[in-house]
């Protein structure tokens, strides 16, 4: 039931112009660049050092 209140609540923002995406790792290079701050780690990072953010 929580997956269905999700996808209805995306779906309503969706509608209305706001982003619903699961934020990810963003690429650069062959370095991960976390979305927060930038801070750029190998491949292998779970979590950000710097900032402390994970996916």
């Amino acid at each position: 039931m929580a997956t269905a209140d999700t996808d209805l609540f995306d779906e309503f923002l969706s509608q209305r112009g706001h982003e619903t995406e699961r934020p990810s790792w963003e690429r650069d290079y062959n370095k991960k660049r976390c979305p927060e701050c930038g801070g750029l780690h190998d491949l292998d990072a779970a979590t950000c050092t710097v900032c402390g953010w994970m996916p």
